[in-house]
């Protein structure tokens, strides 16, 4: 079931994360989703986009917030 705007995401998915981020993961999940579709597994395609969105984002202080670049 690929999801058609942010608004479609899962309530524990748009609660804990910046909306960025959700778009991030509404992305990642339908991509996946499309990949994936003859396992018919949909837990893999939100492991992915958890995925994705770990690559952009962190947990600082409770709340997701953009990875920061180092330098160097």
């Amino acid at each position: 079931m690929p999801y058609q705007s942010i608004e479609d995401l899962p309530p524990s998915v748009r609660h804990a994360l910046p909306v960025h981020a959700q778009e991030i993961y509404r992305a990642a999940f339908n991509d996946a989703w499309t990949r994936y579709a003859g396992i018919g597994d949909e837990g893999i395609a939100h492991r992915v986009a958890w995925a994705a969105v770990k690559r952009a984002y962190e947990k600082r202080g409770g709340a997701w917030a953009p990875r920061l670049l180092h330098s160097g």
